[in-house]
């Protein structure tokens, strides 16, 4: 989604007043069994599979039937996405907090690595050649839709291991583009993405390994660089991280 601006554009020495496209960046509430639960900071579309996403991500749900009910609704000024789970999953016990995330920060609230991985469910290795993920790139690249509009978005893409990409996501937050991704493939009953790979637009965060982790994603390439900390997550669920995906080279973080 995007959002025409009146502009001044400055180069070389002349302005010329135009209009140019910018990214849209909303909030949206999340209420939990009539409870806020989140604020996401998210470029508006796929909020149903925003919200289960990063629902799924933080551990209050596992499978499609732990929501009873999902539902938007649009006020004024704002938007908020009202969760009715079942019985037996208790947010307030696994996160006894407001959160509210920013587009650029998507800090899972977890106290350390052992506390996320001895929650995990063992991920299947898939071995890939640096070469089959460069030949990512172009398909990557050419599917995004609001980048080359704003230039002001993160993408996030699924490819199965014969390179054939299965879905994509742009946002404003990394997170959110990813969280949109691992929400349709919850919705569906894919999850886990055994035999998957995920291409990021941006640099490899804790937050994004955690978020691949838990969906079960045996292998992730960025195009920015990797944190520290997501390369420890990386080595310790057994994915398989590379970083520095650009034209013909590649980093694999061992």
């Amino acid at each position: 989604m995007t959002r025409g601006f009146n502009i001044v554009r400055f180069r070389e020495g002349k302005s010329t007043a135009t209009q140019d496209q910018l990214s849209v960046e909303e909030p949206l509430l999340v209420l939990v069994n009539g409870k806020p639960f989140a604020t996401l900071m998210r470029t508006p579309g796929e909020d149903k599979a925003l919200t289960e996403g990063f629902l799924f991500s933080e551990g209050i749900i596992s499978r499609p039937e732990d929501v009873l009910s999902i539902d938007v609704r649009q006020h004024e000024t704002s938007q908020e996405i009202r969760v009715e789970l079942a019985a037996h999953c208790h947010p307030s016990e696994t996160a006894p907090r407001s959160i509210y995330l920013s587009s650029s920060c998507g800090v899972c609230g977890r106290s350390s690595i052992e506390e996320l991985t001895n929650r995990l469910e063992p991920i299947s290795p898939l071995q890939v050649s640096p070469e089959f993920l460069l030949g990512l790139l172009e398909g990557f690249t050419s599917a995004q839709q609001q980048f080359p509009l704003t230039g002001g978005v993160h993408a996030a893409a699924i490819f199965d291991q014969t390179g054939k990409l299965l879905s994509i996501e742009e946002d404003v937050g990394r997170h959110n583009a990813l969280d949109k991704l691992i929400g349709k493939a919850f919705r569906a009953g894919e999850l886990p993405l055994a035999h998957r790979i995920l291409l990021m637009s941006s640099r490899a965060s804790f937050d994004i390994v955690q978020k691949a982790a838990m969906a079960g994603i045996p292998v992730v390439a960025s195009m920015g660089a990797a944190s520290s900390l997501a390369a420890d997550l990386a080595k310790a669920s057994g994915i398989e991280l590379y970083c520095f995906l650009r034209g013909s080279s590649v980093v694999n973080l061992r």
